[in-house]
């Protein structure tokens, strides 16, 4: 009998885990002995944060990121076929959405095995929910491209499609690079649309705030090295 794969969240970034993370994943991490993550001090640290009994040492990890060769992201698939539960933690959030965790997912189906997921902290459903933009239609696109003439079309892009449609258009950054997206948002949209900016979700330095472009020219904010996640709609 195949073991199950299980899709376990992580916090958004707040150090305090009781807060954002149901019990049952607590229940379920003590159960697994195998996991698959994208990188492995964070995730050895989240495990020890969800249950300071576990004993890390005595776990199997499959590190699965952007590094990972992919003919070796078959085996990880290995304890599975022999009976043994396996769980994917992601560095943020839920697996599979904006995440390698998706390669590990589709395997899994592919080869008749089952998949669970549960709930936690998703910074684009927390963030569509609290923007007052377009909940029922709505798409994400994920990183903007890193070259500033490409990343302005891709808005230029989103923004006819959100007048077309009225599909609220999300989109994330690098930290880092924060600002300058801002910049060019606030360059190449329409004054009228609406721009929705959450940072730090679930911290407490959480801000989340909804303005049409020409009020965001006004006070324009810092968001270097603040996770965020960005939606423009009407």
């Amino acid at each position: 009998m195949k073991g199950i794969l299980y899709l376990l969240p992580a916090t958004l970034g707040d150090p305090d885990t009781g807060y954002t993370i149901p019990a049952e994943v607590r229940r379920k991490v003590r159960d697994i002995r195998v996991f698959i993550v994208e990188n492995l001090r964070s995730a050895r640290r989240y495990l020890k944060s969800l249950d300071r009994g576990t004993e890390i040492d005595r776990l199997v990890f499959h590190e699965l990121n952007e590094h990972t060769p992919p003919d070796l992201i078959p085996s990880f698939l290995q304890e599975l076929h022999q009976g043994t539960d396996t769980a994917v933690i992601t560095e943020a959030g839920v697996p599979g959405v904006a995440d390698p965790g998706t390669e590990i997912v589709r395997l899994a189906h592919e080869q008749g095995i089952r998949v669970v997921p549960f709930t936690g902290p998703s910074s684009i459903l927390l963030a569509l929910m609290a923007s007052g933009l377009n909940g029922q239609q709505f798409r994400f696109h994920g990183y903007l491209p890193v070259q500033k003439q490409e990343r302005k079309k891709k808005i230029r892009e989103m923004e006819s499609v959100l007048k077309g449609t009225g599909e609220t258009q999300l989109f994330i950054e690098t930290p880092y690079r924060n600002d300058p997206l801002l910049a060019d948002l606030l360059e190449v949209c329409d004054p009228a649309t609406m721009l929705c900016i959450a940072v730090d979700l679930t911290m407490k330095s959480e801000e989340i705030l909804t303005r049409t472009i020409a009020a965001w020219k006004k006070d324009i904010p810092s968001l270097h090295k603040r996770p965020a996640i960005f939606l423009i709609g009407k």
